[in-house]
């Protein structure tokens, strides 16, 4: 041994001979203050090793609970054990804990890091959190450690003895088309009760019956049994509108999910063949809670066809030159239909191209290709005003929407990777 490593030793013996000289102190806590030295011990391994030597040269350690975690560390495979017993029948592969100590365990870390500084020191809430970590494993009998993304998140208040777990949902992606026009994207609260359940909704707290959320989501949740689901599309189609062509971009939620490796190819023909008419999905794959926000907050652009009511005739030609006349910027303030919840300012927005078949002098079809954020029905009607130019207010006839459908949501805007 080196002077050098001797004068270390020394050290270190010196200052664990003041530390447990204090009061009652665990291996752990005793270790802990050099966990740093010993490449390949335990902590505890430290602190036995430690009293070991000190006992040796007449040093003996005081009985009792510790002074420092109060016996915390002494609990950690009844802790792992319980932890366990609340993951059982629920699948996963990577794990996290979390402590929270009590006022007194933190009084003493506190007093113990003052009177006892070393540069070798843990803190008591690593420490604490690998070895519950270590012992959860040796239980369950799999398992990583997951800083970012665990499966699985305990928390343990050990001030009130109490363990929270909370199962990270699972994240799907895909597409869906919505066939049939009266069905909201999401579950709609009804007005009158605000989802309590009423005699006009039937006591089912819904203003209307089923939605693209419920439709997709069933054979999600009895797979995954999974506690709720949540649809998060790219935009949303109005309920009296179809979404057709390619379908649009979402992302299904499933929150704690106890099943997380499903047959997205079986739970596709599940939903297709449970919603046939209604609701259909394809291009389904696993993906993270990122997605969300790439899926929400994309502007894509859209295409429609919208079959249009004019309130007069109006000869072709004018009609054509019209509906050219709009491409371009549109000021759009927010809709009055919308209005009870969107901030009312003024979005500008692009239409990038539109077509139009008349089918007679009163009525048009039209093919509008827009950006993310146009609002179809206002672009034709201006919405009192709101809405400039507006095909309208440039004909000077008041025109209406009586069918509008998506034909397609950009596919460059969502790559293939989500």
């Amino acid at each position: 041994m080196t002077d050098e490593q001797l004068r270390l030793t020394d050290d270190v013996l010196a200052m664990a001979e003041q530390i447990v000289r204090a009061g009652p102190i665990c291996d752990e806590c005793l270790g802990r203050a050099y966990a740093k030295l010993g490449h390949g011990l335990s902590n505890a391994e430290r602190g036995s090793a430690l009293r070991t030597m000190l006992t040796i040269s007449g040093t003996e350690g005081k009985l009792g609970t510790c002074w420092v975690c109060g016996g915390a560390f002494k609990h950690i495979d009844k802790l792992a054990k319980r932890a366990s017993a609340m993951s059982d029948g629920v699948e996963f592969e990577s794990y996290l804990f979390g402590v929270k100590p009590s006022a007194r365990i933190i009084q003493g870390e506190k007093l113990f890091v003052e009177r006892y500084p070393t540069d070798t020191y843990e803190p008591l809430k690593h420490a604490f959190n690998r070895e519950i970590g270590k012992a959860f494993e040796a239980h369950v009998g799999h398992g990583t450690v997951d800083f970012e993304r665990p499966h699985l998140s305990f928390v343990i208040d050990l001030s009130s003895d109490r363990i929270d777990l909370k199962v990270r949902s699972l994240y799907i992606y895909g597409r869906y088309q919505k066939l049939l026009r009266g069905i909201p994207q999401t579950r709609w609260p009804c007005r009158k009760c605000k989802g309590r359940g009423c005699a006009a909704c039937n006591y089912t707290g819904k203003q209307y019956p089923e939605s693209v959320e419920e439709l997709i989501a069933a054979p999600f949740l009895a797979a995954a049994r999974s506690d709720e689901a949540y649809l998060h599309g790219a935009g949303r189609e109005d309920i009296d509108a179809r979404m057709l062509g390619n379908g649009r971009p979402f992302v299904l939620e499933l929150v704690s999910p106890h099943m997380r490796s499903l047959d997205l190819v079986f739970l596709r023909e599940q939903v297709n063949i449970s919603a046939k008419g209604k609701v259909e999905v394809n291009d389904l794959r696993f993906t993270s809670r990122d997605t969300v926000a790439l899926v929400k907050e994309t502007h894509a652009e859209k295409t429609y066809r919208v079959r249009v009511s004019l309130a007069s005739p109006v000869e072709e030609g004018k009609l054509l030159a019209a509906v050219s006349s709009l491409i371009g910027q549109v000021d759009q303030r927010t809709p009055r239909r919308v209005a009870h919840r969107r901030a009312d300012l003024v979005r500008v927005r692009r239409l990038i191209d539109a077509r139009a078949m008349i089918i007679s002098e009163q009525e048009v079809e039209l093919t509008l290709r827009g950006e993310g954020g146009l609002y179809i029905k206002e672009l034709v009607s201006g919405d009192e005003g709101r809405t400039v130019p507006s095909l309208s207010g440039v004909l000077g006839v008041p025109a209406l929407v009586t069918e509008l459908d998506v034909i397609d949501v950009s596919a460059s805007a969502f790559p293939a990777s989500v």
